[in-house]
């Protein structure tokens, strides 16, 4: 057994999350975290919701309401949507809890402390029409390298330098078009640079493992050639008070060092609800964290790597004292950096970037409310943005919905205990079997080996269509076998034997699939006969804060928990004779074609 955390990128809590968020962090994390723990592990997923910066306040602004009103609305959406869509979080919190407070105060102290830290005059964004700070990623403007004009206040998207605001030619916000002005500002920067080595040798090691994808590996490598100090300070109100500053209400910690640091609160909070919970160690966290032989993987769309393979891994490097200046590590250890980065591509709408300005946005809510969780869960999976961005269409999930999961996969399910129920109305004995029986059974069974190894190394895309061609495997035998002509008193001995293998081989490819599709996967698990819940699901739990007096302000708050030990395991287990079977109803849903149109009409209306 190996420890094995599932570390979830935090949804930004300005507004809802829609379907090109959910596939670039929210699906291939749970379907990953859901095979590690049927294959054994013992798996930590966490997150939240990200709930400070520049961002949050700029739509609280614009709605009329606090920037905590704001933040307390979408973090309620938010973990309703990824609990609805069945997102096994161990703990998904948010940042504006007094233990994220801190834990991110007691990160900054020691990287602080340990030489990393150092305080700068620099130069600040500052909106002339609000006198607010505009964080890097709200200035636009034309690289100096490249010319592109599109380039932002931290980043060139198209040739990948890193960049300051105060770079860009003809620099604009993003929030009103105007011109910013820049003044000087004492602030704490992080000093990539005295990390810089560490971080090379440890992206080298990454690569040398020959586990992250390529594009990912390389766009961490080629940031580092102009690594520069960041501010991880603003002059802003909404945020975590600065150690040592607390008389500068103005002056905060920005989101650029808390969210990352919320991996680490939110394993420390889940060890401290489950100590108060069930009597265990509060520092139960530490199994997950100061284990060297323990695995992380974070999960992102591609705009989150550059602080998940460089910001991230140097506070950690920095808490450790493992940077050029040497230093100790704090209260919480020797930390582990990421085993792994998987990032996603983007998914678009069509040939168009997500845009919820533009009205080409698709609610994870809506989208649910709609269609529901397995056919949004399998298009990501089958047709998801892996290593290439991919394109959602109408037209595509309809047809990939109806074609491959009801017509497929429901099919099979159908099929199968609609003569198991009209001939015996249970499972039957297996009999003698034949060479196509053992070759069926043989079939499925060896998808746990290469389903399995897909999805232990995020191949989504592969691990789909392997379990997909299985399922046809299985169909193919109830065509070959005709276990539907078999009508004769002679033939039942014959009948209850192909009836027997085709209802293990449905469990087992439910199994399978599993991973992917829980909530059919426990649909398909009581149409069998079976009892209760084969994968456990994730639930919605009112909490009250664990620090009130820390100075985030909550009182309590919604998190989405869950007790997955009764997770079964990666393995054929034999269907138990006798077990009731009904005549089912489908299990999945036919979209009428009219869905294309009625869909592409929503938005243009």
């Amino acid at each position: 057994m190996t420890r094995v955390l599932s570390a979830v990128a935090w949804p930004y809590a300005n507004g809802p999350r829609h379907i090109g968020h959910v596939a670039g962090f929210g699906v291939p994390s749970d379907v990953f975290s859901r095979y590690m723990r049927m294959a054994g592990h013992d798996v930590l997923m966490v997150s939240g919701t990200d709930e400070h910066g520049t961002p949050i306040l700029v739509t609280a602004d614009q709605q009329g309401v606090s920037a905590k009103d704001l933040a307390d609305k979408n973090n309620a959406v938010i973990v309703n949507d990824l609990a609805d869509l069945g997102l096994s979080y161990d703990l998904f919190t948010r940042t504006t809890t007094g233990n994220h407070y801190g834990v991110v105060q007691e990160m900054f102290r020691t990287v602080l402390a340990n030489g990393y830290m150092v305080e700068q005059t620099t130069q600040a964004a500052i909106s002339p029409s609000t006198g607010r700070t505009l964080p890097d990623r709200y200035i636009e403007g034309t690289c100096p390298i490249c010319g592109y004009g599109d380039a932002r206040g931290d980043q060139c998207d198209n040739c990948g330098n890193q960049l300051d605001a105060t770079d860009l030619i003809n620099p604009r916000s993003k929030i009103n078009g105007e011109t910013p002005s820049f003044v000087d500002t004492q602030h704490f920067l992080l000093d990539l640079p005295a990390l810089a080595d560490a971080l090379g040798e440890w992206l080298d090691e990454r690569e040398s493992s020959g586990t992250w994808r390529p594009n990912v590996i390389k766009f961490s490598q080629n940031i580092l050639k102009e690594i520069r100090p960041r501010a991880m300070t603003r002059d802003i109100d909404w945020g975590i008070p600065i150690p040592g500053w607390e008389d500068q209400p103005t002056k905060r910690l920005y989101v650029w060092f808390d969210a990352v640091i919320g991996y680490l609160s939110a394993s420390i909070e889940w060890a401290r609800r489950s100590a108060e919970k069930d009597g265990g160690s509060a520092d139960a966290w530490r199994a997950w964290w100061n284990d060297p032989d323990a695995l992380s993987y974070y999960f992102m769309g591609k705009d989150n790597i550059v602080f998940h393979s460089q910001i991230w891994p140097a506070e950690l490097l920095a808490y450790n004292g493992q940077g050029s200046r040497g230093g100790e590590p704090g209260t919480y250890g020797l930390l582990n950096l990421p085993t792994e980065v998987v990032s996603s591509e983007y998914l678009t709408m069509g040939d168009q970037q997500f845009s919820t300005s533009r009205g080409h946005v698709l609610y994870v809510g809506d989208f649910l409310a709609r269609y529901g969780p397995d056919a949004l869960r399998y298009f990501i999976c089958a047709a998801g943005p892996e290593t290439s961005d991919a394109a959602f269409t109408w037209a595509d999930f309809v047809t990939r919905n109806n074609s491959e999961l009801v017509a497929g996969w429901g099919n099979l399910v159908n099929r199968t205990a609609t003569m198991v129920a009209k001939s015996f109305g249970e499972i039957p004995p297996c009999g003698e079997l034949q060479e196509v029986d053992e070759a069926v059974l043989a079939a499925v069974r060896t998808g746990f080996e290469t389903v399995g190894g897909m999805l232990g190394h995020h191949r989504l895309r592969a691990a789909t269509a392997e379990a997909m061609r299985i399922v046809g495997d299985v169909n193919k035998y109830l065509t070959v076998t005709e276990p539907y002509k078999m009508k004769d008193e002679s033939q039942r001995e014959r009948l209850a034997t192909v009836l027997h293998v085709a209802v293990q081989c449905v469990s087992d490819c439910n199994t399978l699939l599993a991973p992917f599709l829980p909530h059919a996967a426990n649909k398909v698990h009581l149409v069998l006969g079976g009892e209760g819940e084969l994968v456990p699901m994730p639930r919605i739990e009112q909490v009250d804060e664990l620090d009130p007096d820390n100075g985030a302000g909550l009182v309590s708050y919604p998190v989405i928990t869950g007790d997955y030990s009764t997770t079964p395991r990666w393995e054929s287990r034999p269907v138990t004779v006798g077990a009731q079977v009904e005549k089912p109803t489908p299990v999945f849903t036919k979209l009428d074609p009219s869905v294309v149109d009625e869909e592409l009409a929503r938005v243009s209306g």
